[in-house]
């Protein structure tokens, strides 16, 4: 049992709860609630945070792209770094990676991930005998860290827009949808016999990356599952998509699909006004990165125009160069101020708390991008985050102001403690296996960029 002075439950804030937890789930909620012997007691809790947007192995080239080269440098000129990293990657480098990325997701508050995951082949682009050999080192990674996965295999099999033959870097992405197929019956056969709560959604890399037949495969491929895309990250993506099919590639989407709940259109950065209502009206969620895409110079999403036709979207980290949920929500906010010369962009109304509103739709929508509950309430995973209340920027604070002092003053040193799947994971602001985790890092680091 667990017994918070204050909780951020799925109707709002609570004093004085009791969180009764069993295999791994919320069993009761009670409120009003003495601390009963045995119990844990803790100042505030809130709701884990779903990481709706995740390629753990680039957590090992983080800070290697940040030298000007002769020319712009831009998203295409990261991804030459990236390729040139994703050379070396054994499934066992990856799992090193992959694992200590979780347990800094976790030890900053997600604690789910949706890892968009893209590295299946082995270094001369051959299938490994297992076709799952790559997934499996991600959902090895995430068994050890104890975070919760959404894992998306990734079908990438075109190199641009119009069908274009892959790229030989592109090659340990690449597969045909026969192939696709069969990955993702043994990846859906792996999670569900290692991860407790695993979900197994399907990912078209982007539209440059598949045809459309392929798309419309993938759709029916995927039944009720999630279907995450990058999609209109960059102006160039935006004009190939212009020179191939005379529409912008949201434009070409909501025509040529049938995007509904089921879909998280990642970025989203290039919208036109009706381009983002039509997303709102769908249903689709936006799955936003805002440090990756502080990082990578893609621009700025049209947020105000998105939520006031409805929108919902998530957070995710992306390329991971630097996980902290905190920091993604902060910057979702500020990157709106900047934009707009204006405060308070993303609040729901006058009155409202920025922090919390925006606490309320990473959790909600990336609820629906995740295929997976989340939020304090019962029948849902035990996934809950604790607060120092001692920390400096929370001294006085309750309820909404506790959110808006961890978002835009404590950041993550703020979080104390993160349960995941009813398990203590994190205490005192420390994974419990970040020691071995981290040395194990260290030396696959040390080999890689030798």
């Amino acid at each position: 049992m667990l017994h918070f002075d204050q909780a951020l439950l799925t109707h709002g804030w609570t004093r004085a709860v009791r969180i009764i937890i069993s295999n791994g789930r919320i069993t009761a909620i009670e409120s009003g609630a003495e601390v009963a012997i045995g119990c844990e007691r803790h100042g505030c809790a809130l709701p884990g945070i779903p990481n709706i947007h995740s390629h753990a192995f680039q957590r090992g080239m983080a800070g290697l792209a940040e030298i000007r080269g002769p020319a712009d440098d831009s998203f295409w000129t990261w991804r030459d770094v990236m390729y040139r990293f994703v050379e070396r990657l054994t499934p066992d480098d990856v799992q090193a990676i992959a694992a200590l990325a979780y347990i800094e997701m976790l030890e900053g508050g997600f604690t789910r991930v949706g890892e968009f995951h893209y590295l299946h082949h082995d270094r001369d682009g051959r299938p490994f005998a297992n076709r799952a050999e790559m997934s499996d080192a991600i959902i090895a990674a995430a068994s050890e860290s104890g975070i919760g996965l959404t894992l998306l295999p990734v079908l990438y099999a075109h190199a641009g827009f119009g069908g274009l033959p892959p790229l030989h870097d592109q090659r340990r992405f690449v597969h045909d949808v026969d192939g696709y197929a069969l990955l993702l019956d043994a990846v859906s056969a792996s999670a569900a016999a290692s991860l407790p709560d695993a979900v197994v959604g399907v990912a078209p890399h982007s539209l440059r990356a598949v045809t459309p037949e392929q798309l419309a495969m993938l759709d029916r491929m995927a039944t009720d599952r999630p279907i995450h895309v990058h999609i209109a990250e960059q102006i160039a993506e935006v004009d190939a998509c212009l020179a191939w099919s005379r529409q912008r590639p949201v434009e070409w989407l909501l025509e040529h699909a049938n995007v509904d709940a089921r879909w998280c259109l990642v970025h989203a950065t290039h919208m036109t006004a009706a381009e983002a209502v039509g997303v709102a009206q769908s249903g689709a969620v936006a799955g936003l990165c805002p440090i990756t895409e502080a990082n990578l110079g893609d621009g700025v999403f049209p947020a105000q125009t998105f939520l006031a036709a409805g929108g919902r979207y998530g957070l995710g980290s992306d390329s991971n160069v630097l996980i902290d949920a905190t920091e993604e929500m902060r910057l979702l906010e500020y990157g709106q101020r900047l934009h707009n010369r204006s405060r308070n962009i993303l609040a729901r109304g006058a009155g409202s708390a920025t922090g919390s509103d925006i606490l309320d739709k990473a959790i909600s929508g990336g609820a629906v991008a995740m295929g997976a509950s989340c939020g304090l309430s019962i029948g849902a995973p035990a996934d809950i985050v604790s607060l120092d209340l001692h920390h400096p920027a929370l001294v006085g604070r309750v309820e909404n102001l506790l959110v808006d002092g961890l978002i835009f003053a404590a950041g993550r040193s703020a979080i104390d403690c993160v349960w995941r799947y009813g398990a203590k994971v994190v205490s005192g602001g420390r994974h419990r296996a970040r020691t071995s985790v981290s040395g194990r890092y260290r030396t696959v680091l040390r080999k890689l960029l030798a």
